[in-house]
């Protein structure tokens, strides 16, 4: 029998991924990853409360249930990746560091090595598993689809590991299934926030990490200051609310300089700053294989961003070199340090990180 170890969270949908193995006749265990236990200002940190409820649908279940310690590898691997790329005046993001480096990683390892032939994790994304390997396809739940924070896993890691949830269609059918199977977390509300402190915002935890910023110049598309600004950092191209400029036409951040702590905006919706038709990728990371150059794909610059069409210009191989993505229209606010992802059809091929 295969056993698995299913990454519970606490919340529905690792839950009902652990009901479904236990109906597909696998031989499950439950595991909690402690990532992240720290206390902030004005929040508690909720991870008792998710441990508490994983445990509770385990023992409902009648499966063994462990915890895993991963707090210090989480910190240097995703919350210092973090406040790196903030403090280089770029806009990363956690969530896609996570998934490579610690559910589909470390986690994958450690549960190898503790005795698991898989793992599985509650994502809306669906894997195919072939005898030559393994790929990343959407979601049945095209809305919830989290295909774009799971484009650096490997194929390897992949081929290890299950994704029942990216079958049902809606949130609301995987509520069901859980009422249905009367797990305790059922109803339990989605987590809202960054991805390890719950309900803070990243600005609050920004400001308890990296401490206040020094204020500074907002200057508009023809050099002239129109506002000031207290934390360039937190500004992300594109952004429109928060600005504190009153009056006239709506301004939006076309750039910044950390050096100089000056925020760029315009008040041009064609200001060609916000829009770009090509872009340039760092830290490719392909699925099963490079995408051939010239080949029609699909390329989202953004979670939830609208598909747009797309190209590879040139040799896509090398892991470490850049890669041209030539889009078939302009792009508005596309963002370094946010990652693009390249589709064919529903499969997931790659992407990497906009420079």
């Amino acid at each position: 029998m295969t056993k698995v170890y299913v990454g519970m969270s606490g919340g529905v949908d690792s839950s009902v991924t652990t009901a479904l193995l236990l109906q597909q006749g696998y031989d499950v265990t439950g595991v909690y990853m402690k990532n992240w236990s720290q206390d902030l200002p004005g929040m508690k940190c909720p991870w008792k409360d998710d441990y508490q409820d994983a445990k509770r649908v385990a023992v409902q279940l009648g499966i063994p249930f462990k915890m895993y310690d991963f707090e210090t590898q989480y910190r240097e691997k995703v919350v210092e990746y973090m406040l790196d790329g903030y403090r280089s005046g770029i806009t990363p993001n956690p969530d896609i560091m996570c998934n490579q480096e610690v559910k589909f990683k470390l986690f994958l390892e450690t549960a190898l090595a503790d005795g698991a032939d898989m793992i599985a994790t509650g994502h809306y994304a669906k894997i195919a598993h072939a005898d030559d390997g393994a790929s990343l396809h959407v979601a049945a739940n095209t809305a919830k689809d989290q295909t774009y924070f799971l484009y650096r896993v490997t194929e390897d890691a992949l081929s290890k590991s299950l994704m029942p949830i990216g079958e049902f269609a809606t949130k609301e059918d995987v509520r069901r299934e859980a009422e249905r199977l009367g797990l305790a977390t059922a109803r339990k509300k989605d987590s809202q926030g960054i991805c390890f402190v719950g309900k803070v915002g990243i600005k609050d935890f920004l400001l308890h990490e990296l401490g206040p910023q020094p204020h500074g110049v907002i200057l508009d598309q023809n050099g002239v200051a129109v506002g000031e600004h207290d934390e360039a950092l937190f500004f992300t191209i594109g952004q429109r609310q928060g600005l504190g400029i009153g009056g006239g036409l709506p301004y939006y951040v076309t750039g910044k300089d950390m050096a100089k702590n000056e925020v760029y905006v315009t008040n041009q919706i064609d200001d060609e700053r916000l829009w770009q038709q090509e872009l340039r990728l760092t830290l490719p990371h392909w699925i099963n294989g490079a995408p051939t150059p010239g080949r029609p794909y699909q390329v989202r610059t953004r979670y939830r961003a609208e598909l747009v069409d797309a190209t590879i210009a040139g040799d896509a191989t090398a892991e470490s070199g850049d890669v041209t993505v030539l889009l078939s229209v302009p792009v508005r606010a596309i963002t370094p340090g946010q990652s693009a992802v390249l589709y064919e059809d529903d499969r997931v091929v790659g992407g990497g990180i906009v420079v």
